[in-house]
């Protein structure tokens, strides 16, 4: 057993490969098609260079700022991520529990494991939920009214999934088939995990979408399930059915998963009090730009109509502060908030946060900001990056 301590992203993406099943590890890691987006998101950000200033008095700096009406210790949410319950026993309700402790929100999947009443029962401040449009008007009113009562007010709806992305490393791990063939494989995954058997698939059942598990058929069974799932994703789902969700959603309303500045433009004019840059963690349209590259000309287009968030590549306290500089209000984290929680508990994501908050200080002192607010396009050496940032004054 190696003595050394996790401290990177790559790190904890480690920890996880060992403890996960392959099928699950995959889910989670893998990309739509070849995988050149979810590449890209990484490389486009470790591209953009910073500035550094020396002799600026930044004694008492502050990562500190208000979104979405809140108060947060650092400009970063925990993304939606279906099937984290799987990766980890009951494992929204732990990284919503890490996420309170370290003052940043935790982001609720529709097809997450635990419930919505589950979450708020674990927690004492407001979390966020995310919503997919469901071709049953009636299952998504109903969610929209358990979000509310469960103390949401937030609500952070997908607007890029009319259907899902083809994930090569999907079907070869029988994610996508519910045959003879495709079983044997994934228990043939799983038993290789025997830690993992006992502490998420024993231990923590049940293992359902729990926001959803009262309108299912099969609701014990998570093929079932994903098969009801798969077939409500709505692909009519227009601008039409934001005006409908506006007019039934009294809190915060964010459409993630805007990637053209036209987008965004009809976003603030339906109704949206934010938005984020996405290409879904490169799990939808294989081909698309990196989100980091599109942000600019969003941030742009949008000013100060609505925040602007971004996910997609962020790793560090360094990509934080990039997307910050390029036009971001925030960053959400997907993928390594899984990472470290599959691979080493709370007690890792815990320590993975509070990495990337030190990683952050650390360069808004060394490019001279003494608050998140003086982050801007200054803090960029422009002359590498003419490409993407012609758009952004």
């Amino acid at each position: 057993m190696s003595l050394r301590l996790p401290s990177t992203a790559d790190d904890f993406q480690a920890l996880a490969r060992r403890r996960l099943p392959r099928f699950l590890f995959d889910y989670l890691d893998g990309g739509a098609g070849r995988e050149h987006t979810l590449t890209a998101n990484v490389s486009a950000l470790s591209r953009v260079r910073l500035r550094q200033r020396v002799l600026v008095d930044v004694d008492g700096i502050e990562s500190a700022t208000t979104l979405a009406g809140e108060s947060l210790a650092m400009p970063l949410a925990l993304a939606p991520i279906g099937l984290a319950g799987m990766m980890a026993r009951r494992g929204e309700v732990q990284a919503a529990r890490v996420a309170e402790a370290a003052g940043v929100p935790f982001i609720l999947s529709t097809v997450g494991i635990c419930s919505l009443e589950e979450v708020q029962a674990t927690r004492s401040v407001p979390f966020w939920f995310q919503l997919y449009m469901l071709r049953d008007r009636g299952v998504v009113q109903s969610l929209l009214d358990r979000a509310w009562a469960a103390g949401c007010r937030t609500l952070v709806f997908t607007v890029d999934l009319p259907a899902p992305g083809l994930r090569h490393r999907d079907v070869r791990n029988g994610m996508e088939a519910s045959g003879l063939r495709a079983g044997l494989l994934r228990a043939s995954q799983v038993l290789a995990r025997p830690g993992w058997l006992w502490d998420v698939a024993v231990r923590g059942k049940p293992l359902n979408f729990g926001s959803l598990a009262s309108q299912v058929p099969d609701a014990h069974d998570l093929n079932a399930f994903k098969r009801w799932v798969d077939a409500q994703f709505d692909a009519s789902v227009t601008w039409r059915d934001i005006a409908w969700l506006r007019g039934r959603w009294q809190g915060r309303l964010v459409l993630k998963g805007i990637m053209e500045a036209d987008d965004a433009r009809r976003a603030v004019e339906h109704g949206a009090d934010g938005l984020v840059v996405s290409n879904h963690g490169g799990r939808q349209l294989d081909g698309v730009r990196a989100s980091i590259e599109a942000l600019p000309a969003i941030s742009q287009a949008v000013g100060m109509r609505a925040e602007v968030w971004m996910d997609g590549g962020i790793r560090s306290g360094i990509d934080v502060f990039r997307a910050l500089a390029l036009g971001a209000r925030g960053v959400m984290i997907g993928r390594p908030w899984v990472w470290a929680l599959a691979g080493a508990g709370p007690v890792g994501l815990a320590a993975y946060l509070s990495g990337l908050q030190r990683e952050l200080r650390l360069a808004m002192m060394l490019t001279g900001c003494r608050s998140i607010a003086e982050i801007d396009l200054d803090r960029i050496d422009r002359t590498a990056h003419e490409h993407f940032l012609d758009t952004a004054r």
